[in-house]
C-alpha cells in the first residue's frame, strides 16, 4: 500500500509564475512525487509523494538542481550519554529516520549534533523524542546551554567517575589483602560476596544501565560489551562461590572490581580530556564583555550587552574590551585585534575607522556608534562558523565510520569463538576459556575510532580560529591538504588594492622631488582621477606643504592643469603633455619607459611648458606576497597570477611576487572558467581572491581562500577565510589543513593498530609461544588508554604554529 506524504518546501529564487512553473515541473518528474504546487506569495511548494518511491533529499535536490534554494532550519544540539562512535551512529540514524531531517552530523568530542531540517516537517521537540526514545539525554539546544551549566554537569559528571573508580580500587585492593593475608579464612568466597558486591554494584551501574538502555532499544553499544565481561566476571564469581555448575576457582570478585574501577577510570581521563578540546572556542566566546558602556544625555551608563542597539553611542576606556562592532567617533587609541585577526601589532584607530567586537583597546578612550550586534558581529559570526565546521567530518573519517559499524558483533564473534577454541579445541580449563572471553569483550574499543576524527578537527579548527584561519568544514580541511596549484587574484589580493606613488623623479635633482610632488598634488586635489588620490597621499605622507592652485582644468582623464604662484602646472600623460607643445625630455623619457615596462602609471610635470619630472604609481605588492609565494612554490605548489591587466602590467606584477604562470586579460565572470580549465588539467587548486567579486572562482576552486582584514572580511565567501590580509596566512591555513589531516591519519592508526594488536592477544594467540595471557583488568585498562591516548595526540594541537605564522613573526592571543 502507498504510502502517501506532504512536504512543504520553502523556496528562496521566486521571482515570476515562471519560476514556480520550472520548480513544479522539476519536482513532477522526480519518480515517486504525485502533485507539486508553488505558492509564490508564501515562496513554498507544496509536494505530496510516496514516501515508499522517493524522499524528501530527492525532492530538494531537484529544486536545487532547477537552479533554486531550499531554505532549511539549523539546530545544535547538546546530548548526554554518548559513550563510543556506536552511540553517535545510533544517534545520526535515530534523527535521520525522522521526515523532514536533510542532514545529522554528531560530534562526540564536543557531544553535540547539528541537524538540518525543514521545520514544517518536524521540529526541535520531534528530535528530542527520537533522541531520547534512542537512550540517550536531550539537554538542549545549544544557544541554550551555558558554558557555566556545561562545566557544572562535567564537573559532577567526573567527579561520581571519580567516587565509583575509587571504590573500585579500594575495595579490590581489600580483597586481595584478604586472599594474600589470609588465604585460609573459613567462608572466603561468601566473605568476599558479601564485601565485593555492594561496591561492584555502585562501580558499574551507570555501564548496566546504559546496557540496558541500548539493548531496549535494539542497539548493541560498548556498554553492552562492557557489562556482559564484567558481568560474567561477577556472575562466574557467584557460581563459583556456591559450587553452582562451576568450582570455587571460579571467583573472579577482585578482577570483576577492578574491570569496573578500570572502565570507569578510562571514562573519567576520556571525559577531562575531551572536555579540553573545545578550549579554543570557548576562548573566543571569552572575548565578549558582559556589559558595554553607552553614551547618553546625562552622562555614560553601564548596561548588559544584550541590551546594545544598533546605532547606540557607545565608550571604551584603556584596557577595556570593544563590546560589539561599529564605527569611531571619537578618540584616538591603538587596539590589540589578535583574537580575531592573530596580527600581534596593535592598530591605530581613529576616527572613521572600524572596531570589532572582543578586541582590546590598548591606550586611549574611543567613542564609537554601533552598528552590528548579538549574532550579527565579527566575532558571534566566527564562533558560529567554528562551531558549525567542528561538527563536520572529513571523507577519510568515512573509514572510521564503516568500521564501526560492524566492530562491535565482530567482536562478540571474536570472544565466543576464542572461548570455544579455547574449550573444546584445545581443552583448556573453563577457567582459562572464561578468562580470554572477558579479556576480548573489555579490551576492544571503536571509542578510539570514533574519537580520532572530531577530536582532531575540533582542537584544529580552534587553533586556527587563534591564528585567524577559518575552516568552514572538513571538507575543505581534506581538500587543502591536497592542493597542487594556487590561484591568486592580483587587485586586492596580490597587491594592496589601490594605487600608490612608488617613484618621484625631478629633473632639477633629488633637491626639488618635494616641491614637484606638493605642486602635482596641489593639481590634483581638484581632480576626481583614480590616480590623484595617491599623489596627494604621497605628498601628505611627506609633509610637503601644498600650495594654493587656481583656475583648474582637466581633459577627459588625460591629464589637468592649475596656476600655483603664477605658473602654468600641467600633470598627466606623455601624450596630453605633446599636444600642450611641451617638449620632450628624452632622459626623462626613457625613465618613464623603464617604469611603464615594471607596470607602473606614469604621470609626466611640466610647469610652464617644460619638463619639471615624473611621477610613477602603481597597485603596489603586498609586502608579504613574495615570501608566501616562495613558501608555497616550496612546498611544491604551482603557483598561478589571474588578472584582468594587460600582459605586460601583470607579468612586471609577477615577476616583483615571484610568479612564473601569469593568466592576463581575464574578465571577472571567466575568472571561475580559468579555474575549471586548470582543474581539467588534473590540478588541485585553491584561489585565493578578496571576497568581493571573486565568489564565482571562489566557489569552483575545490578551496576557495577567501583573504582580507577582520574588520571587513565577509566570512561567508570561501571554504577558508583569512582575518588578516598577511598572504602568508595562506600557506599557514594549508600547513594547518596538513597537519590535522596528518594528526587525524595517525589517530586512525592507532586506533586500529591497537585493537588490531590486543585483541588477539586477549584471545591468547600468544599463550602457546611464550605462555603469555593478559590478564582481564589489564585488558580494561588499555581500553582505557587507548582513548585517551587519541585524544591527547590531537591536544598536541592546540600548541602547533605553522611555520608561515612564526616566518610572519606572529602569534595568537588564545594559547588553545
Amino acid at each position: 500500500m502507498e504510502e502517501t506524504e506532504k512536504a512543504e518546501l520553502q523556496i528562496s529564487g521566486i521571482h515570476c509564475a515562471t519560476c514556480a512553473v520550472t520548480i513544479e515541473e522539476a519536482l513532477a518528474a522526480v519518480p515517486g512525487v504525485e502533485k507539486a504546487e508553488v505558492n509564490i506569495a508564501t515562496n513554498t511548494a507544496t509536494v505530496h509523494y510516496d514516501q515508499g518511491k522517493t524522499g524528501l533529499a530527492a525532492l530538494e535536490g531537484a529544486v536545487t538542481d532547477a537552479g533554486y534554494e531550499v531554505v532549511r532550519a539549523e539546530a545544535v544540539i547538546r546530548i548526554g550519554g554518548m559513550m563510543c562512535a556506536v552511540c553517535v551512529q545510533t544517534i545520526e540514524a535515530a534523527l535521520l529516520d525522522l521526515p523532514g531531517v536533510s542532514t545529522a552530523t554528531v560530534n562526540l568530542a564536543s557531544e553535540k549534533a547539528y541537524v538540518t531540517y525543514n521545520p514544517s516537517l518536524t521540529s526541535v521537540a520531534v528530535m528530542r523524542e527520537a533522541i531520547e526514545g534512542a537512550g540517550y539525554t536531550f539537554l538542549g539546544l545549544d544557544r541554550e546551554v551555558t558554558d557555566e551549566a556545561v562545566d557544572a554537569a562535567l564537573k559532577k559528571d567526573l567527579w561520581d567517575k571519580v567516587k565509583r573508580f575509587s571504590v573500585g580500587f579500594v575495595v579490590a585492593g581489600i580483597l586481595m589483602a584478604i586472599m594474600f593475608l589470609f588465604p585460609m579464612l573459613p567462608y572466603m568466597g561468601l566473605v568476599m560476596l558479601v564485601i565485593s558486591l555492594p561496591a561492584f554494584v555502585y562501580v558499574t551501574a551507570p555501564i548496566f544501565s546504559a546496557a540496558a538502555t541500548a539493548l531496549k532499544h535494539g542497539a548493541l553499544t560498548m556498554d553492552v560489551m562492557y557489562a556482559m565481561g564484567t558481568g560474567v566476571a561477577m556472575g562466574a564469581s557467584i557460581l563459583g562461590t556456591f559450587s553452582i555448575v562451576l568450582t570455587p576457582e571460579f571467583m573472579f570478585y577482585d578482577t570483576a572490581l577492578m574491570l569496573g574501577a578500570f572502565l570507569m577510570l578510562g571514562r573519567f581521563l576520556e571525559g577531562r580530556a575531551k572536555g579540553a578540546t573545545s578550549q579554543a572556542i570557548r576562548a573566543l566566546i571569552a572575548l565578549q564583555p558582559e556589559t558595554a558602556t553607552v553614551v547618553r544625555e546625562d552622562g555614560p551608563a553601564e548596561i548588559l550587552l544584550s541590551e546594545v542597539v544598533v546605532g547606540d553611542l557607545l565608550m571604551v576606556r584603556p584596557g577595556g574590551r570593544v563590546p560589539v562592532d561599529g564605527t569611531v567617533t571619537e578618540g584616538e587609541s591603538s587596539v590589540d585585534e589578535s583574537m580575531i585577526t592573530g596580527e600581534p601589532i596593535p592598530v591605530h584607530k581613529l576616527p572613521g575607522d572600524q572596531v570589532v567586537g572582543g578586541t582590546l583597546n590598548a591606550t586611549g578612550a574611543l567613542t564609537f556608534r554601533a552598528e552590528k550586534v548579538g549574532s550579527e558581529t565579527m566575532l558571534a559570526r566566527i564562533v558560529q562558523m567554528v562551531s558549525e565546521a567542528q561538527g563536520s567530518k572529513p571523507p577519510v573519517q568515512q573509514i572510521a565510520d564503516r568500521v564501526v559499524a560492524w566492530f562491535i558483533p565482530a567482536v562478540l564473534a571474536v570472544a565466543v569463538l576464542a572461548f570455544l577454541v579455547w574449550f573444546l579445541l584445545l581443552h583448556a580449563p573453563l577457567v582459562f576459556a572464561l578468562s580470554t572471553l572477558i579479556a576480548v569483550l573489555v579490551v576492544a574499543c571503536p571509542c578510539a575510532l570514533g574519537l580520532a576524527t572530531p577530536t582532531a578537527v575540533t582542537v584544529g579548527l580552534g587553533r586556527g580560529a587563534a591564528i585567524g584561519v577559518l575552516v568552514r568544514n572538513g571538507d575543505a580541511l581534506e581538500a587543502a591538504e591536497k592542493v597542487t596549484t594556487v590561484v591568486f587574484d592580483k587587485t586586492g589580493t596580490l597587491t594592496v588594492g589601490r594605487p600608490e606613488v612608488t617613484a618621484v623623479i625631478a629633473t632639477a635633482g633629488d633637491a626639488a622631488r618635494e616641491s614637484l610632488l606638493a605642486m602635482a598634488a596641489a593639481v590634483e586635489l581638484n581632480s576626481q582621477h583614480p590616480l590623484a588620490g595617491a599623489v596627494i597621499r604621497a605628498a601628505e605622507k611627506a609633509g610637503a606643504p601644498l600650495p594654493k592652485s587656481t583656475g583648474f582644468t582637466s581633459s577627459s582623464g588625460r591629464g589637468a592643469s592649475a596656476l600655483i604662484d603664477g605658473r602654468t602646472v600641467l600633470v598627466g600623460s606623455g601624450g596630453y603633455l605633446d599636444e600642450l607643445g611641451v617638449e620632450a625630455d628624452l632622459a626623462l623619457v626613457a625613465q618613464a619607459a623603464s617604469h611603464q615596462q615594471a607596470g607602473e602609471t606614469v604621470v609626466m610635470v611640466a610647469v610652464d611648458g617644460q619638463m619639471a619630472g615624473l611621477i610613477a604609481i602603481a597597485d603596489v605588492l603586498k609586502p608579504s606576497a613574495p615570501p608566501a609565494v616562495a613558501a608555497l612554490k616550496k612546498s611544491g605548489r604551482r603557483v598561478v597570477m589571474l588578472t584582468g591587466d594587460a600582459r605586460v602590467t601583470a607579468e612586471a606584477v609577477a615577476g616583483r611576487a615571484g610568479i612564473d604562470l601569469v593568466i592576463a586579460g581575464v574578465l571577472p565572470d571567466q575568472k571561475a572558467a580559468e579555474v575549471k580549465r586548470l582543474q581539467q588539467q588534473g590540478e588541485v587548486v585553491a584561489f585565493v581572491g578578496d571576497g568581493i567579486n571573486d565568489a564565482p572562482a571562489l566557489a569552483q576552486a575545490d578551496v576557495g581562500i577567501a583573504i582580507g582584514s577582520g574588520t571587513d572580511v565577509a566570512v561567508e565567501t570561501g571554504s577558508i577565510v583569512l582575518m588578516h590580509e598577511d598572504l602568508l596566512g595562506v600557506v599557514a591555513a594549508l600547513q594547518l589543513s596538513a597537519k590535522v589531516m596528518q594528526r587525524i591519519r595517525q589517530n586512525i592508526f592507532w586506533a586500529f593498530a591497537y585493537n588490531g594488536l590486543l585483541i588477539p592477544l586477549a584471545a591468547g594467540v600468544l599463550y602457546p609461544f611464550t605462555g603469555f595471557l593478559m590478564r582481564p583488568e589489564y585488558g580494561a585498562l588499555a581500553m582505557a588508554l587507548s582513548s585517551v591516548t587519541v585524544i591527547s595526540l590531537s591536544l598536541l594541537l592546540r600548541t602547533y604554529t605553522p611555520p608561515a605564522v612564526r616566518q610572519r613573526g606572529t602569534g595568537s592571543a588564545l594559547s588553545a
